[in-house]
């Protein structure tokens, strides 16, 4: 018995330290909002708070565009970042859009400029539930942006509906 002990006592140390491995760090949430208000949202126009149809019960944007328009949610400043996997990710609803709707992040780097990642590889048309998409952006060692844009664009008309925004960033 004490034997089996010692062997599951040595095996739950081993698998301790390699998941605590340094070379491995986890995703870390950098930015979110659960949308309860409209506070830190920058486009006005054509936006609403929308409490009863909302992904996770707090409220949600409505986005009635009858033109293609691309909406700025939030603006993200101050994350000391680089040489790591940035992705924007949100809960995304549709009615009656034509066109597509789909995330967009610039990230804005002091001297260079801006540069977008798009999640054009999963866009949104139609009427669709609650689908979740999310946009990659891939840091070199060097690169810190100091100012990270995230939007929601809409390629056409309809109605959308924008829940659980967050911005995460892992080493890569």
């Amino acid at each position: 018995m004490r034997k089996r002990l010692l062997l599951v006592g040595a095996v739950l140390s081993m698998a301790g330290f390699i998941s605590c491995s340094p070379s491995v760090r986890p995703e870390e949430i950098l930015f979110e909002d659960p949308i309860n208000d409209l506070s830190g949202v920058l486009t006005r126009s054509g936006v609403e708070l929308d409490t009863q149809i909302t992904s996770d019960g707090n409220g949600s944007i409505k986005i009635i565009a009858s033109s293609p328009t691309t909406v700025r949610l939030f603006e993200v400043g101050g994350i000391d970042i680089e040489d790591a996997r940035l992705v924007y990710r949100a809960r995304l609803r549709t009615e009656e859009v034509q066109g597509q709707v789909y995330l967009e992040m610039w990230c804005r780097f002091p001297g260079t400029g801006e540069f977008f990642s798009r999640a054009l590889d999963s866009p949104i048309s139609g009427s669709t539930g609650w689908i979740s998409q999310e946009t990659p952006f891939f840091l070199e060692k060097g690169q810190k942006p100091d100012l990270i844009k995230l939007n929601v664009v809409i390629d056409g008309s309809g109605t959308v509906w924008v829940d659980e925004v967050a911005l995460a960033g892992s080493a890569r």
